[in-house]
């Protein structure tokens, strides 16, 4: 299955700030960015950091993925606020 938005899917990649996924807390609810063939896409699924990986948030389940780039995951085109 695969989880990478096109240009199509994804027409605002700059206007939210991504911030490095080293900076990325653990069980925040986060859009995720990877490189792929020297582009980078952002993934169309919610995903939350757990201690072992990553977690696709809607079904719970583990997803192989390393990303570059995190920022906070937006619904109906509301950023969620930020956790302290």
């Amino acid at each position: 299955m695969r989880f990478l938005a096109t240009t199509s899917a994804v027409p605002d990649m700059t206007s939210r700030p991504w911030k490095p996924v080293s900076s990325v807390p653990l069980g925040r609810d986060v859009e995720v960015a990877v490189v792929e063939g020297g582009d980078i896409h952002a993934l169309v699924v919610c995903c939350r950091r757990v201690p072992d990986g990553w977690i696709n948030v809607a079904t719970g389940r583990r997803i192989d993925v390393n990303p570059t780039h995190w920022r906070e995951w937006q619904e109906n085109g509301a950023a969620k606020p930020e956790k302290d």
